[in-house]
């Protein structure tokens, strides 16, 4: 029905509609979106290499469909003493008010580049989509990706990122709009202005515009959560969609209650791009941290410095039931979203798409 579509060339899913890759939701909602007929998607960033092959054992053990599985391709920036003891001295007031030992030990999950290790699990585990955020990793092991029979995906937030993916043989492009939560994909930054947010290009503007500058299936993320999102990414020239925020009020994502709690309560204007909560800049709900020293701070250590400072003041506010410093990943579409089961809204959204699209059955 959805006639000849680039994507689904590419994929053997029945609908072009790929469940992004967020750290926090549960595997189930990886299952439940490709048994729909959705790309099925896997956060890894935050795994171990062991953790991945337990994660996709999980999954293949409920699922054979296509899946996806991403990783982060950052650059890591060397270690800055002097921003680290200011960012240290920034939290002390509330490490004060909570009874937290600044210098006690952090525990929590790495957000670490691709590397050999990762892999050589991929290889065994042979994933019909490895994507990357953050750009790319190096050339030889996209080789070695393709050699396994990997198709490669990664994302772009300007013209300028799709053009330079599109030259290194990537198989699609994500093209995110500001509107997405989350961390934002932007891995070239301006010499001078670096990551400014307020340069960051919506998805209305982003999609066709990237659309006419590369030769590959264009994946349109940001800001859609609905069957006209859909239709509109279509009319863009989009040969897929990206959706994350609509997915984490489906029971399977078995998010935290603050977080859900936070999603229900969210209008159109409560996000904004932070770089306060990991040290990247990153739509999220707007919550005490983000009021109080961002939405952006000169600052913030290096990417994932932030998210280490606020770790343990996130556990002490969490147990009180407060998101005071959580990461409430959220797009500005959250109040588009329903809490529905997402088998059950993948299938809603292709069906209404193809509608509005005039694909579907008469």
């Amino acid at each position: 029905m959805w006639g000849r579509n680039r994507f689904l060339d590419l994929v053997a899913v029945a609908h072009p509609i790929v469940q992004a890759p967020m750290i926090g939701p549960k595997s189930s909602l990886t299952v439940a979106v490709a048994e729909a007929g959705g790309l099925g998607s896997l956060a890894c960033a935050a795994l171990t290499p062991d953790g991945v092959r337990t994660e996709v054992a999980a999954i293949r053990a409920r699922t054979d469909r296509p899946l996806n599985l991403n990783f982060f391709s950052h650059v890591p920036e060397p270690p800055d003493a002097g921003r680290d003891a200011a960012w240290r001295d920034r939290l002390a007031p509330y490490y004060a008010e909570f009874g937290l030992d600044p210098a006690a030990p952090v525990a929590m999950a790495q957000r670490a580049p691709f590397d050999g290790a990762m892999l050589a699990v991929v290889e065994d585990l042979r994933p019909a989509i490895v994507s990357f955020h953050f750009g790319l990793p190096a050339a030889r092991m996209l080789d070695r990706l393709r050699r396994a029979g990997c198709r490669i995906v990664s994302t772009a937030t300007t013209v300028r990122e799709a053009r330079w993916l599109a030259e290194r043989g990537v198989d699609a492009i994500i093209a995110q709009g500001a509107e997405a939560g989350g961390h934002r994909g932007l891995f070239l930054k301006d010499h001078v202005l670096g990551d400014d947010p307020a340069r960051q290009v919506g998805t209305m503007a982003l999609v066709p515009q990237v659309v006419d500058a590369v030769d590959v299936p264009v994946i349109a993320a940001g800001g859609i959560a609905d069957a006209r999102g859909i239709a509109a990414a279509f009319m863009l020239g989009a040969s897929a969609v990206q959706i994350g925020t609509a997915y984490l009020k489906s029971p399977e994502a078995g998010l935290s209650t603050i977080h859900r709690d936070a999603l229900r309560a969210a209008r159109d204007e409560d996000t904004a791009i932070t770089n306060v909560l990991t040290g990247k800049p990153a739509r999220g709900i707007v919550n005490r941290v983000i009021r109080e020293i961002g939405p952006l701070h000169v600052g913030v250590p290096a990417f994932p410095g932030a998210a280490i400072g606020l770790q343990p003041l996130r556990v002490a506010a969490e147990r009180q039931g407060s998101g005071d410093f959580s990461p409430l990943w959220s797009g500005q579409a959250v109040a588009l979203a329903r809490e529905e089961e997402a088998g059950a809204l993948t299938r809603r959204l292709a069906e209404d798409a193809l509608a509005l699209l005039g694909r579907g059955q008469p």
